[in-house]
């Protein structure tokens, strides 16, 4: 079960990433033919439960995608049942200190190394005839998000923990948490420069950085400024987008 994300990564290439809110089979089969090269249900801010994430995985399956999930928050039992379900990546949100970061590659991990329970229901099926468990380990992409001032302040000893494949910055709550506007495309020099800083840290360890971006002007330009994964918007999004661009040339 080899893993495209983790194989573009070690080729030093970047990844685009979709984002799915919708809850749906169909809508997940059609967005993941657009040409992402990982699509990541987002079970934290997205309408979307365990079912119907496992519905999305099917409907991406067959287009060759590498499916990804970003749970709602550190929490061991989301985070077993995601992977069991075939989840090649695991976005968690609010990893302010190297202890959430150990404790959620403890949780993303089989023994010995970690503490996931056994039993990949859908995932198992992947490794063939009980590989799984010998690939899984080193396979799945384990990705703290950087998104708060205490992150920031904790970063080196949060990128330090063994098992942290990559981290995610969600610019919004990063914004947020130092009192700025909350927004996707920051223009802020003083968010910038602590982008600049993520990617040094990152890249003299050997960590890919991500980030969740407002358009794909944006997202583009983060890639050439060094980020390995980017996003743009949502399924939600980028349809209001289109729609809103047909609403306004139809009516002239």
């Amino acid at each position: 079960m080899a893993n495209k994300v983790k194989d573009a990564w070690k080729q030093g290439k970047a990844v685009v990433n979709g984002w799915l809110a919708i809850p749906n089979a169909f809508s997940a089969e059609m967005y993941s033919q657009c040409g992402w090269d990982s699509v990541t249900v987002d079970m934290q801010h997205g309408v979307q439960d365990y079912l119907s994430c496992v519905a999305c995985f099917q409907g991406m399956q067959p287009h060759g995608v590498t499916p990804m999930v970003r749970v709602p928050w550190l929490e061991p039992g989301i985070i077993g049942k995601v992977l069991d379900a075939g989840a090649y990546g695991i976005i968690c949100p609010m990893i302010n200190t190297a202890e959430q970061a150990a404790a959620l590659v403890q949780y993303a991990k089989y023994p010995p190394v970690g503490t996931r329970s056994n039993g990949p229901i859908r995932a198992g099926v992947y490794g063939g005839s009980g590989s799984y468990q010998k690939t899984a380990n080193d396979e799945i992409l384990i990705i703290p998000m950087i998104e708060t001032k205490q992150a920031v302040e904790n970063l080196e000893s949060i990128l330090d923990v063994p098992g942290i494949d990559g981290i995610y910055v969600g610019p919004s709550d990063l914004s947020f948490s130092y009192g700025l506007e909350p927004k996707l495309d920051v223009e802020d020099p003083f968010i910038l420069g602590i982008y600049e800083k993520l990617l040094t840290e990152t890249g003299k360890r050997g960590i890919s950085c991500g980030i969740h971006n407002g358009s794909p002007e944006y997202a583009n330009r983060m890639i050439k400024m060094g980020f390995k994964l980017a996003t743009v918007l949502n399924d939600v999004g980028l349809m209001m987008n289109a729609a809103k661009a047909a609403v306004k040339i139809a009516k002239g």
